[in-house]
């Protein structure tokens, strides 16, 4: 009705008065002079426009229907959540635009070492990870395939960004493991699988790079169990390696795929598909050699391996394993089409001693990661949510469990990397992004239920400290902003000292590279320049107790120093290991703890 009123308004000062409607058209009289122009129709007006706005204002929304039971199991039954966990340089940033590939959730995938356009990955959308090629931030890209619902989370690869990886393998059901053909395990993929452990997520190994020269096959199972203690099950077997890779083997079908090799792999490999190893076709397309030596591993697999077992893989006993090549689409396709049938679909999640189902009917979720910037136009913060059990609706009221308020969870994301698209609804296992003012902390839980709090997400002891400081004044508000928000999304830890004098933060931090995406951030994020001044330390404990018992230390701790956290909560520096030891043999009744209290 916008600009009806003035109308009328119009209508009565020239003694028009309103009779009706007739559709949208007004009908109307002039009233004799004697009657008083204006204030004569003015009642009967303004009748005319509430009637009219009564007729067509849109009917409140209704609250929408609580979720049936087929519904939940329906919906959840179609969720696949899963991170991809690897060693840097092992191609994890190319599988998952690969993945993304197969999934159509993209055109062209992006490579990390590619020219041009197809430099862009998905997943890599900050401009330091583009220009260094590295993964830095973990991120939730969400598509559908096969009529399934998968929400990838990938995860950066460098150790140094360990705790983000931490973090977002919280929010998995299912874990990938992604290896170098010539390079085997690796240290940082050893941590990985290590907190993959503690979660007790079932692993999918795929092997990549077999179009490179690469370790025999037999002897990269073989490292797997010895040093994961892991039972190995391989799904699909290659044929050849390095320039001679022609494929693979299919022991779940007894099939073998011959693929066409495309430049770069940017477009989909075409694959030609042959029916068991005595095909008289296949002796045309695999040279003798190659062929001969595939039927004899497959005799020694058939001898040596436990066939695959689901029920020991959610157990973490047993990995199925595929080889192929990312960067040139030989057994990506195979391997999701075989994933989305073995992983597992959500699963209960546990507060205190309860376990919540994935299909109660409340809602719950929790906040794994928080991120700032996302979108450059508009400078603002998401946070992530997983979740947990029920179905999510737009503009819901839920309780959030750390403050005791109800919060109205309005703006919705369906997540793609840094792109987003407004979500109504949501299920178990899918991941949505909330604009966060500040409300939100990493491990928040969040339910329309009664009060439930999911298990915390951990502060890990950092070993690298440094100031950071402001060389511009003018720039103090941005400056003290940036600070914030990157704490507040984990992208680094900040101590703060006690000492009034000392009105710089500290930058704590598991490795060096956190320092330089902090400054390259807080510079093209916030248009703030810092300098850095490394401190002495590199051990930090925090105190159980907190300054009730750190405040009898005081004075005592030789080589080592007590800052504050942004819990203010008392941590104690000490220059090595050796000096702490020292200042704990002084203190037998005090715990020092290396990883920050929930």
């Amino acid at each position: 009705m916008v600009g009806l009123r003035p109308i009328l308004a119009l209508l009565s000062i020239a003694g028009l008065c309103v009779e009706g409607w007739q559709g949208n058209s007004l009908v109307a009289t002039r009233l004799p002079l004697s009657a008083g122009k204006g204030r004569a129709c003015q009642g009967r007006n303004v009748a005319a426009i509430r009637m009219q706005e009564t007729e067509t204002a849109p009917s409140p929304s209704k609250k929408p229907s609580a979720p049936t039971e087929q519904e939940l199991s329906r919906e959840i039954g179609r969720r696949r959540t899963f991170a991809i966990i690897s060693h840097p340089d092992a191609g994890k940033t190319t599988m998952t635009e690969k993945l993304l590939l197969y999934g159509g959730a993209v055109q062209e995938a992006g490579a990390v070492k590619a020219k041009g356009e197809r430099r862009r990955a998905t997943s890599d959308w900050m401009k330091i990870e583009q220009d260094r090629g590295i993964s830095i931030s973990s991120t939730a890209l969400q598509f559908e395939y096969r009529g399934m619902q998968l929400n990838l989370l990938d995860t950066p690869g460098h150790e140094d960004f360990s705790e983000d990886t931490y973090r977002t393998i919280a929010a998995a059901d299912n874990a990938v493991m992604l290896l170098d053909g010539a390079k085997g395990l690796e240290a940082q993929t050893l941590k990985l699988f290590n907190v993959v452990q503690k979660r007790k997520l079932p692993l999918f190994t795929f092997i990549n790079k077999m179009d490179r020269p690469a370790l025999e096959p037999l002897e990269l199972l073989d490292t797997i169990e010895n040093v994961l203690k892991i039972k190995t099950s391989p799904v699909t077997w290659p044929i050849g390696s390095g320039d001679r890779f022609m494929g693979i083997y299919d022991r779940s079908s007894s099939s073998v795929q011959i693929f066409s090799k495309e430049s770069g792999g940017a477009k989909k490999a075409t694959e030609v598909e042959i029916d068991g190893l005595d095909d008289p076709k296949l002796a045309d397309l695999v040279p003798d050699d190659l062929l001969s030596n595939l039927k004899e591993e497959l005799e020694i697999l058939d001898e040596i391996v436990d066939p695959l077992d689901m029920e020991l893989v959610r157990a973490q006993k047993q990995t199925p394993v595929w080889f192929g090549s990312g960067y040139n689409n030989f057994g990506v396709e195979t391997f999701l089409n075989r994933f989305i049938d073995l992983s597992l679909p959500p699963s209960p999640r546990t507060s205190g001693d309860t376990a919540v189902p994935p299909e109660d009917k409340e809602f719950t979720g929790f906040v794994f990661k928080l991120q700032a910037n996302m979108d450059p136009k508009h400078r603002d913060r998401i946070a992530f949510v997983r979740v947990c059990s029920g179905r999510f609706d737009k503009d819901m009221q839920v309780l959030h469990t750390r403050t005791g308020k109800t919060v109205r969870l309005s703006a919705p994301s369906k997540l793609f990397a840094q792109r987003r698209e407004t979500v109504d609804t949501a299920y178990a296992g899918d991941i949505v992004g909330f604009v966060n003012p500040g409300a939100f902390s990493i491990g928040d839980t969040l339910t329309t239920g009664k009060k439930i709090q999911y298990e915390g997400i951990p502060t890990f002891s950092p070993e690298l400290f440094n100031w950071i400081r402001n060389p511009n004044p003018s720039k103090q508000k941005n400056f003290k902003k940036g600070i914030d928000q990157l704490r507040e999304e984990g992208a680094v830890q900040v101590l703060w000292s006690t000492s009034d004098f000392d009105i710089d933060p500290v930058l704590a931090a598991v490795g060096a590279l956190q320092f330089e995406v902090v400054a390259s951030r807080l510079k093209t994020e916030y248009g703030v320049d810092s300098s850095y001044e490394a401190l002495p330390y590199s051990v930090a404990r925090w105190i159980d107790g907190g300054w009730d018992v750190a405040d009898t230390m005081k004075g005592q701790t030789y080589n080592g120093q007590f800052f504050k956290d942004s819990q203010d909560r008392p941590v104690l520096l000490v220059k090595n290991q050796w000096a702490l030891e020292t200042i704990m043999e002084k203190f037998p009744d005090v715990n020092f703890l290396d990883v920050a209290p929930l």
